[in-house]
């Protein structure tokens, strides 16, 4: 993995109230669409006092809302402050220090929640950070604040951020945990000997471990005709994992939801636990809406970007293409939602 430098004016914000991160912040959109579960309201009422705000975290660089549709940005790192190195799933945590978001994405819930998009960027896109006015990958935002990220996006993209969320290591298994683990079918025997993960040909149940360990994976391996097979489009298909997994997670929990509302009160106490949110964000607000919003439909969507090498750092560059023109557009809230092969409900 590699290391991206801090500069003697980008040393990383201290935050004492910060918990490490893990992918897919994405799951808080589950845990509010649960809220807005029939007699759900008053229970993540009782609930919402004990989800922690991101300290120190300045509101300016957010977009006021304007209209009926709402971006959040939704971030997970791969800082592992606080993990216990003797904790059986340590492996999967991993041992790196210091903090870049690992995972971006951005949620558009639609006009009054008519719908809702997903647009995943990959941690190795090569923009220009608001901050210092320096190139380098967009996850080494992160360093100096989730608000020096979101302003990245905006700056970068033109895509307006109204609110921010993050969710940490332990929070990622217990929210899996609490819908009962997620079916994730492989074709192939499977592995990733980074992460962990290790799962039989055939539909599985994985847990909160196995879910994180195939949520960030980066060595994805398949078992072809007796040979281990890398996956060849490394991180590019870890987003569309995460993607797959999301997808699938977010239909089982809203079936388990149905025929079992006490989900929802573990739900709850799992984000209490793990949620952190940007000082402007009401969850009850956005309960009612994001619940409306998962039923009309999930679409996702990546950037299409070629590989390079700039100053010794293998990167990725956003392609102009109509298609990222398109969806950028659709996120900066200029058009209409643009075609996608992969939503939710299917």
């Amino acid at each position: 993995m590699y290391e991206t430098p801090v500069g003697p004016d980008e040393s990383v914000r201290e935050r004492p109230r910060r918990r490490t991160s893990a992918p897919l912040g994405v799951l808080f959109a589950l845990v509010v669409a649960a809220a807005g579960s029939v007699g759900a309201i008053s229970a993540f009422e009782r609930s919402t006092g004990e989800i922690a705000e991101i300290e120190d975290f300045d509101v300016t660089e957010l977009a006021p809302v304007d209209g009926p549709a709402v971006n959040y940005l939704l971030i997970g790192s791969d800082s592992r402050e606080g993990v216990d190195p003797n904790a059986p799933d340590a492996a999967v945590v991993g041992d790196v220090s210091g903090r870049r978001s690992d995972t971006i994405i951005i949620l558009r819930q639609e006009e009054d929640g008519n719908g809702a998009a997903m647009l995943s960027l990959n941690r190795d896109l090569w923009v220009t950070h608001a901050d210092t006015e320096r190139q380098q990958r967009i996850n080494a935002a992160y360093n100096r604040g989730a608000d020096v990220l979101a302003a990245t996006v905006t700056r970068e993209y033109g895509i307006p951020i109204n609110h921010v969320v993050d969710i940490d290591f332990v929070g990622f298994q217990s929210l899996v945990e609490a819908i009962g683990g997620v079916t994730i079918c492989f074709e192939f025997e499977t592995r990733d000997v980074g992460s962990g993960l290790a799962q039989p040909a055939g539909c599985n149940v994985l847990d909160g471990v196995q879910a994180l360990a195939y949520a960030r994976g980066r060595s994805y391996e398949e078992l072809r005709d007796g040979e281990w097979r890398r996956d060849p489009t490394a991180d590019i298909g870890r987003v569309l994992r995460q993607q797959n997994f999301l997808r699938i997670a977010v239909d089982e929990a809203l079936n388990k939801l149905g025929d079992d509302p006490s989900v929802v009160r573990e739900l709850l106490d799992a984000a209490s636990d793990s949620l952190l949110l940007d000082p402007n964000l009401d969850p009850i607000s956005a309960a009612g809406t994001l619940r409306k919003a998962f039923g009309s439909g999930l679409t996702t969507y990546t950037l299409q970007a070629e590989g390079a090498n700039i100053d010794g750092n293998s990167v990725l560059l956003a392609l102009d293409t109509p298609e990222n023109t398109a969806v950028l557009e659709y996120f900066r809230g200029n058009a209409g939602l643009p075609a996608s092969a992969t939503t939710i409900p299917e």
